[in-house]
């Protein structure tokens, strides 16, 4: 009776192990900073480009293997670190004319739907909050890439985000028009994340 009860045991211990939701496919990611920053793109005076970028990005991922519309992302970006390799302009963008960082010092973006939209492609929709005022965006995301390790041994993936948002619906309405028609500073601003992330151990 002893043997028979153990292997009831083990057959039942084995029962519940198959049963375990996918949550075993589950893994978090954390976004290296060191490593990743969000840029973006501008039209100045109607003619030209100018780009700049944010070295604050930090956030995590919570990736499902078995059901990616069950992942999560969740990003944050530190607008005190804009650099556009002016400093003038960088004062002018953290001023209360555009960020004002002294009161929203960052932005955020947090992932409502994931899809996927081809071989390696993902379409990420979620709020995107910047000075103070949150509105739905669609990411267009290549990745994440296939995993490798790192000299120290962590596991690491990447991707790259691209998406187009009006910066006057977000408040950030600061411009000028010019004497020949046209604006300073052109309100849709291309938006490029590329992000790498290591394996939370």
């Amino acid at each position: 009776m002893g043997l028979k009860v153990v292997r009831s045991l083990a057959a039942i211990a084995a029962a519940a192990v198959l049963s375990l939701p996918a949550s075993a496919a589950t893994s978090g990611w954390d976004i290296d900073p060191h490593h990743s920053s969000a840029q973006f793109a501008v039209k100045h005076l109607m003619i030209s480009t100018v780009r700049g970028q944010f070295h604050g990005v930090t956030g995590t991922v919570n990736w499902d293997d078995q059901d990616i519309t069950k992942s999560t992302v969740d990003v944050t970006i530190d607008t005190t670190t804009v650099d556009t390799q002016e400093p003038n302009r960088d004062k002018d963008l953290k001023s209360e004319n555009f960020f004002d960082v002294a009161k929203y010092p960052t932005m955020t973006f947090k992932s409502k739907k994931i899809e996927q939209a081809g071989a390696g492609k993902l379409k990420v929709t979620g709020d995107l909050t910047i000075h103070g005022v949150a509105k739905e965006v669609v990411l267009d995301v290549e990745g994440p890439t296939p995993p490798i390790k790192d000299p120290w041994g962590n596991t690491r993936v990447a991707f790259n985000a691209t998406t187009t948002v009006n910066r006057q619906d977000f408040g950030v309405k600061w411009n000028k028009t010019m004497d020949g028609g046209g604006v300073v500073v052109s309100d849709n601003v291309n938006v490029t994340i590329d992000a790498e992330m290591v394996k939370k151990k």
